[in-house]
């Protein structure tokens, strides 16, 4: 008896059952078999659609497709509103030059003269006009009749050659009365018109300002301005210790003389210390005259004759203005 793969046995004795064997190789294909009758067709051929199946899932886009033809043109829309106004076009240039037209016909009559009419109003008065030009210099005139004399004018400016000023101060306290107080302490005097005695001599007519600042002490003060012994100008300073000043302004003729004096010995209280000076000082403020004396016989005058006096000379003669 044929056993199952792999073991043989004898006939009437149980064997075991072997282990399975492997696949045998595929046999070759067999002869076609003989062609089956005609099938016959249902009552109808007719196929019937089976019910829809479930949608699918959505498939991956697919690539752009070409343009498509241009459509028709649509019918014409209705009337939009209107628009803002646009901005101002730019000025066209200027056109060419038309050609000159035909010369008209004159067909006037000669009117008659009409009457002269009346004179219209006065009309108002119209605006300034602009200045004209300049008009040509005209031919010069016939030489006028010599005018009358003019006023003298004012001196003119004078040379600065003329000059003079001098400012001194005392050494001595309580200077003697009835005579020029000196003042030796010389603070300028460089056209040397000013006598360290205590007289200024006046080199030129003119004007010139005198004044004195003194420090008065133990006892009051009376101090006089005197020219050519005359007194000009006088103050009095009764408190003690203190200070007293006063400017005068005079005309003065060459040769005048101005100095200053106290009237006596209990009211001459000049002082003068480390501490405290008096001054006594002048200048020229103009002369009348530019011409400064000069020549070979020219001197300053001497010192005026008379007697140093606080009331000034007796009254013979008027005193000078």
């Amino acid at each position: 008896m044929q056993g199952v793969a792999g073991f043989t046995g004898t006939k009437g004795e149980r064997g075991f059952k072997g282990d399975k064997g492997d696949q045998g190789s595929m046999g070759p294909p067999g002869a076609p078999g003989p062609q089956g009758e005609s099938g016959t067709c249902p009552a109808t051929c007719e196929s019937v659609p089976g019910a829809p199946g479930t949608q699918g899932p959505p498939g991956p886009a697919g690539a752009r497709g070409l343009p498509g033809v241009q459509g028709p043109d649509g019918p014409k829309g209705m009337k939009g509103d209107r628009g803002d106004m646009g901005l101002p076009g730019n000025p066209g240039r200027d056109g060419e030059k038309g050609d000159r037209g035909e010369q008209g016909m004159c067909k006037c009559t000669n009117g008659t003269n009409g009457a002269d009419g009346k004179p219209g109003q006065k009309g108002d008065k119209g605006d300034k006009g602009d200045i004209g030009s300049q008009g040509i210099q005209g031919p010069m005139g016939l030489k006028g009749n010599q005018g009358d004399l003019g006023l003298m004018g004012p001196p003119g400016p004078c040379s600065p050659a003329i000059q003079s000023a001098f400012s001194a101060c005392i050494n001595e306290s309580f200077p003697a009365h009835n005579f020029p107080i000196p003042f030796p302490h010389i603070l300028t005097n460089q056209q040397m018109h000013f006598n360290p005695n205590g007289i200024y001599t006046a080199p030129v007519n003119g004007t010139y300002v005198f004044s004195f600042h003194l420090a008065v002490a133990v006892k009051p003060l009376k101090v006089g301005l005197f020219r050519n012994f005359y007194p000009v100008a006088k103050t009095t300073e009764g408190t003690v210790p203190s200070t007293t000043s006063q400017a005068v302004v005079l005309h003065l003729y060459m040769g005048d003389q101005v100095w200053l004096q106290v009237k006596d010995p209990s009211t001459n209280g000049m002082y003068t210390d480390n501490e405290s000076k008096s001054t006594f000082s002048g200048y020229l403020l103009h002369p009348d005259s530019c011409e400064f004396p000069s020549g070979r016989n020219y001197y300053f005058p001497q010192p005026h004759h008379g007697h140093y006096t606080w009331d000034g000379p007796e009254p013979t003669t008027p005193p000078p203005n």
